[in-house]
């Protein structure tokens, strides 16, 4: 039972904030404020305050408008403070990111009645490394052989030594605050890369710039919110380290997971392992050519030496090994030679995930190798961490620990990944389980010839709930888009979530008779390529003048075929993602339609979600083809060749509510105020012949029909 003091402080805090941001109250936002504070407040704890009840999460569905931002903070906010949680908001994108921060939180601040602080959090490389950023301001290059490592970095150019002095400046007179995207311009990659470190390099108390460190300073804010502001990726990373590395503990927490239908994808990519066979072979030759430099530094310790002397074994065992792995790779892909002219990149699935014997041997061969080196480097960084300690005499000069730290720690890190790579490799699959989505991606790097091993697993559920489900003390997760085909079945697949926790679909205030789905006789089956894309063409051409269209393709190709036969006038009006940046295309959009002409805009799959363009500035959303995912993604075809192997139906099960998802997240796209209206079209006839057609159609808001230029009734 919610206790009746924190039900009089919601009831409160929300009619306050209605008032003072003079706001209607919607049915669904009352709906999902009163869920939310019902699942928090019902969580039995222990008298340390550690969750004991397995019903603490819950699931809801809120389209556009809904309000979805104050309702979740408004529902947990007294929650989390009552029972002695910190409140983490996730978010998929900086755009909402942003709005919380700026918007949501503030307004909540002012107007509620609640009193709380909040704060930002970032990863460690969001932030500048102030003893990296001394080193570069007293002339750079501390240590010339990092810099080789570091791939990707220019060597000392002047563009990078104005940018230090800049950013040193700004940040000793407090006008910055070291992080990378409060910097008014962009930040080249590998200038950035140049001036932070990752968990493994950083020192933390042992630096001499601890005081004055941007990424610390950030986390004592952290410290004293009661609400967070983080993203997935964040949240994810910190389980994978454990829990409680960057955010507070995972059982301190209540978590809310917006633009939660994401959560899946950015769990998998998390786990998801990568090794480039030509980029190791050339850290490994620099490691070779650098020895006698750390021999002169280091070797003074007689562990580090000891160490170091068996590091010239490990890297003449891995050349040839990889070297072998090497063309092994390319046969596999049916490409001996390499890719053959005019081929950028090729993919090679292995099938249900298995490596052929003769690469499993490989790869448990690197394994050995890949974890004598891993522990070699670890040893040699604990060390190199201890002589920072004053308190500790292990016989290497503070200063040169300090230099050759990050090398040291770069090395672990990349020895770690390759050999968690191939141990995916190396292992058999459980039987029965899902197995993991093992390829080869043949590419060119600098115009040599590169080879990458990728393994993941094709579902994160598992991880999910056991890392983030069962470890939080409560969650809830909300999103527009969380059903397929009307159901949550897909997402607690996909999540991991439990079918004891609280699932809910809330009412849109949308009135969706506003707006008319219609699919033309022009429509046609894309099987048909020519006769699909001479459709579209001939649809895009009889547009209405003033009208303000989305047009989204599911091809590159496609949408440049299209955009080319175009007549020149039409084209004129055309603005076509890749060809402007996304910011500059939508604000000429808008100036077209505010001086009263036409615009149409053409875009791939992420313009159907996240393009906010309320009223006259969006009148026709045109679908040229029903979404389903690209065939070649290894991991979705990994799992839908093992449900076919089980008797199942990778297509119905999959495919279709995935599309389903995105189909909505399409249409979501025309109505985004309660006044908007407009037309959606969709140029596709296999919603009408196919037999998912229907339910594709009936999982969609309750829009009016046409179909063949004739509404239904």
């Amino acid at each position: 039972m919610l206790e009746d003091v924190l039900k009089a402080e919601i009831q409160d805090a929300y009619r306050r904030v209605l008032e003072g941001l003079e706001l209607t109250p919607r049915y669904g936002q009352r709906l999902m404020i009163a869920e939310i504070a019902r699942t928090l407040a019902g969580i039995e704890a222990d008298e340390a305050g550690q969750r004991v009840s397995n019903e603490h999460v819950c699931v809801l569905e809120a389209g556009t408008g809904t309000g979805k931002t104050l309702a979740y903070l408004l529902a947990a906010l007294p929650v989390a403070k009552a029972r002695g949680k910190r409140l983490v908001i996730a978010t998929a994108t900086v755009a909402l990111q942003e709005q919380v921060l700026h918007q949501d939180l503030p307004a909540l601040k002012a107007h509620s009645g609640l009193d709380f602080d909040y704060a930002l959090a970032k990863g460690r490389g969001r932030y500048v490394c102030v003893a990296r950023l001394d080193q570069a301001l007293d002339g750079g290059e501390e240590n010339a052989t990092l810099s080789l490592f570091e791939q990707s970095l220019a060597r000392g150019g002047d563009d990078f030594q104005a940018l230090v002095k800049e950013l040193g400046d700004a940040y000793g007179n407090g006008r910055w605050e070291g992080d990378r995207d409060s910097w008014p311009v962009a930040i080249e990659d590998g200038h950035w890369r140049r001036l932070t470190v990752d968990h493994r390099q950083c020192t933390n108390r042992r630096c001499g710039h601890f005081g004055a460190c941007a990424f610390f300073r950030a986390r004592r804010h952290l410290e004293s919110a009661d609400v967070i502001v983080a993203n997935h990726d964040l949240v994810l990373a910190d389980l994978a380290l454990g829990g409680g590395v960057v955010l507070p503990a995972p059982g301190d927490c209540i978590h809310i997971f917006d633009e939660g239908h994401h959560l899946p994808d950015k769990a998998l990519q998390h786990f998801t392992y990568r090794f480039a066979v030509g980029g190791a072979l050339r850290w490994l030759k620099t490691l070779k050519s650098s020895l006698t430099e750390l021999n002169q530094a280091l070797a003074v310790q007689p562990t580090l030496a000891r160490l170091l002397a068996g590091l010239p074994e490990a890297i003449n065992a891995l050349e040839p090994r990889l070297g072998e792995a090497f063309s092994l790779g390319h046969q596999l892909a049916g490409r001996p030679q390499g890719l053959a002219d005019g081929e950028e990149s090729r993919h090679h699935r292995l099938a249900m995930g298995r490596a052929p014997e003769v690469l499993r041997e490989q790869a448990e061969g690197l394994v050995v190798i890949f974890a004598e080196l891993s522990r070699t480097l670890e040893s040699m960084a604990d060390i190199l961490r201890e002589s920072l300690d004053p308190d500790k005499h292990t016989g290497l000069p503070r200063e040169q620990a300090e230099v050759w730290l990050p090398l040291v720690a770069l090395l672990h890190g990349r020895a770690l990944e390759a050999h968690a790579l191939w141990l995916a490799f190396a292992e058999t699959d459980p039987e029965g389980e899902p197995p993991r989505a093992r390829w080869l991606t043949l590419e060119r790097f600098h115009g040599e010839p590169e080879l990458t091993f990728s393994a993941s697993p094709v579902s994160a559920a598992h991880t999910l709930a056991k890392s983030l489900w069962g470890s939080t003390f409560g969650a809830v997760v909300t999103s527009a888009t969380l059903t397929a085909l009307g159901r949550f079945e897909r997402l607690q697949e996909r999540a991991g979530l439990a079918n004891r926790y609280r699932y809910q679909r809330l009412p849109s205030p949308f009135d969706y008779s506003r707006a008319v789905l219609s699919v033309p006789r022009q429509a046609v089956d894309p099987a048909d390529r020519e006769g699909h894309e001479q459709a579209i063409v001939d649809f895009v051409e009889a547009l209405d003048d003033h009208e303000a269209v989305l047009m989204l393709f599911s091809s590159r190709a496609q949408l440049r075929g299209v955009e080319k036969a175009l007549s020149t006038a039409r084209r004129e009006r055309v603005l076509a993602q890749d060809r402007l940046p996304k910011r500059e295309l939508i604000s000429r959009h808008r100036a077209r339609v505010d001086a009263g002409e036409g615009s149409i805009i053409f875009g791939l799959a992420s313009f159907a979600e996240g393009i906010d363009l309320p009223g006259d500035y969006l009148t026709h959303v045109v679908i040229t083809r029903l979404p389903f995912s690209v065939p070649d993604d290894p991991v979705g075809a990994t799992l839908a060749e093992w449900i076919e192997s089980r008797g199942g139906n990778a297509f119905m099960r999959i495919s279709v509510p995935d599309a389903s998802i995105k189909l909505v997240q399409a249409c979501g796209r025309l109505i985004r105020k309660e006044a908007d209206s407009g037309r959606i079209t969709l140029l596709d006839r296999r919603v009408l012949t196919r037999r998912y057609g229907r339910a594709l159609l009936d999982a969609l808001p309750p829009f009016v029909r046409e179909i063949d230029g004739v509404r239904e009734v």
